[in-house]
């Protein structure tokens, strides 16, 4: 973990442990929700997806965020949560949340979410997609989604295990252990085959 990183999950459990949970949303939403929202549009390939997944991950975020157990840290289980947001989308487009929250809070977090989009599309948009990222579009999206993780944003195999798990909270250390162990198979199989692509495509020696 970055020092930037730890220091936005403590002042994240700081909001938490004096139960500003409004305050410590909108810390998590700032300080991760940029590449919360790019890993969304890399997995779901449609800036207009993403932000509806975005939007539902913002919800779920705000409604479990004050039974969050800081078994792990607060920015693999929003990955969590993103993903498991884009699986629903993914199989069921059409039915989103209902969301049920005041219209004050409503407000404020579609402005957020507005205000975070902005900014990391127009950064996207300005970066030059590689071949070899248009070669990875390719795979299978739980490959995508674990090199994704892995190589773009860091996390470590156990991390990964939990993002990747059915559950939004860390299952048992051998569940967890296990997991971990199937990833790096899968990574390493993601990795050859797309080494293969690369070589037929003329991009590797």
């Amino acid at each position: 973990m970055t020092d930037q990183r730890e220091q936005l999950e403590h002042r994240i459990r700081a909001c938490f442990d004096t139960q500003d949970y409004d305050r410590a949303t909108t810390t998590v939403i700032e300080g991760f929700g940029p590449e919360i929202f790019g890993f969304l549009i890399a997995r779901l390939r449609s800036e207009s997806d993403a932000a509806e997944v975005f939007s539902d991950f913002t919800l779920d975020l705000w409604k479990g965020l004050p039974k969050f157990e800081w078994r792990c840290p607060v920015r693999v289980w929003a990955y969590a949560l993103a993903r498991h947001a884009a699986n629903r989308y993914s199989t069921a487009p059409g039915r989103r949340p209902a969301r049920n929250i005041p219209l004050s809070q409503a407000r404020g977090l579609s402005q957020l979410e507005q205000q975070v989009r902005g900014q990391t599309l127009t950064y996207l948009r300005t970066a030059t997609k590689s071949r070899m990222a248009e070669l990875r579009e390719k795979l299978p999206v739980e490959d995508q989604t674990v090199l994704i993780l892995r190589v773009d944003k860091n996390l470590s195999w156990n991390e990964l295990a939990l993002v990747m798990s059915a559950d939004e909270q860390p299952a048992d250390d051998a569940t967890l252990k296990k997991e971990a162990a199937r990833l790096r198979k899968r990574f390493q199989l993601a990795k050859d085959r797309l080494k293969k692509m690369a070589k037929a495509e003329g991009l590797l020696g």
